[in-house]
């Protein structure tokens, strides 16, 4: 999640209890190895044992073709922090997959096996490895294939995103694939794609026969969604409301606007960020106000303007539903 799951909200969403691990956006490796200073420079938590300030592990994520330039940069994270390496075979994004990066490596099984192979071997038992992949290219059944080699490569687990590249994120996930795959390996799976709300993760729990379990759009949707999942699961945590009041909600922004500022002196991304966090709460969940934040022009004015703010009436529609 490019551009989403940057520090702020890492540090943001993991201050909330419910989360166990988190990956960082991609950093894209294409030409050369980066200098080390970019590895702390691109995940913070890299100077702190890999965790966020609430104690919770960042895994580092990969993204390229290469598989030297590829080994030797999952060495220098290591060097620099890293607990984990991730490797991202899953972005659908067309920029991305013109250049050699993501799910368009899904259409060769070989180089994925080889590309985890040569990181295995750089990086030892220094730290764990794992690879984040999608259904396939076009073939969904592909996915049998490219989870043997990810798992003769070498790799601690596989999270599956339950599309294929071509669907995008468009309808439907095919979390029933997941639980064959399950089945069929030995292999910790880790089950991803569209569990917005708590309904969603039983069915995917149910359907896929998994013990671990990826959030995404649903966890910025739903700041406590994390949290009622982990209780289903027995992790003992603090119990959270199934989805945040209006108090929270507004308190939820003010954190989040105090982190981005202690990142960047930028206002405008401070702004940008709530922006694009509040338009993924959109997603699933109607927010009269939004157009209204949407037409802010400065920090200050948000800030003045959240007493006013309801959003009640997003609890209500979620507790009806």
């Amino acid at each position: 999640m490019e551009g989403v799951t940057d520090l702020p909200m890492r540090t943001f969403q993991t201050s909330l209890p419910g989360y166990t691990h988190c990956v960082t956006e991609f950093l894209r490796i294409s030409h050369n190895v980066l200098p080390k200073k970019c590895y702390p420079r691109h995940a913070n938590e890299l100077n702190h044992n890999a965790k966020t300030p609430s104690g919770i592990p960042v895994h580092f994520q990969l993204l390229g073709g290469n598989p030297q330039l590829l080994a030797a940069s999952a060495s220098l994270a290591v060097e620099r922090g890293a607990k984990n390496i991730d490797i991202n075979f899953g972005c659908p994004a067309p920029t991305v997959n013109k250049r050699d990066g993501g799910a368009t490596i899904l259409q060769y099984p070989d180089r994925i096996e080889s590309i985890l192979k040569e990181i295995r071997s750089a990086i030892g038992t220094k730290a764990s490895l794992s690879a984040k992949i999608r259904l396939g290219w076009e073939n969904k059944t592909d996915v049998f294939e490219t989870v043997n080699r990810v798992a003769k490569a070498g790799a601690d687990w596989v999270t599956i995103h339950a599309r294929t590249k071509a669907q995008g994120y468009q309808p439907p996930v095919d979390w029933e694939l997941i639980g064959k795959i399950k089945k069929e390996f030995s292999f910790p799976v880790v089950a991803n794609g569209d569990i917005w709300n708590f309904s969603d993760f039983l069915r995917c729990r149910e359907i896929t026969g998994c013990e671990h379990f990826m959030v995404g759009r649903g966890g910025l949707a739903n700041p406590h969604l994390a949290n009622r999942i982990a209780r289903e699961l027995g992790i003992k945590i603090q119990e959270l409301n199934d989805f945040p009041n209006s108090t929270e909600w507004k308190n939820y922004i003010l954190d989040f606007i105090k982190i981005s500022q202690s990142v960047s002196n930028n206002p405008n991304y401070t702004l940008s960020r709530v922006k694009q966090w509040l338009g993924y709460l959109c997603l699933r969940y109607p927010f009269a106000h939004y157009q209204t934040i949407k037409r802010i022009q400065n920090i200050d004015d948000l800030i003045s303007l959240l007493p006013d703010i309801q959003f009640s009436t997003i609890h209500e529609k979620h507790s009806s539903s």
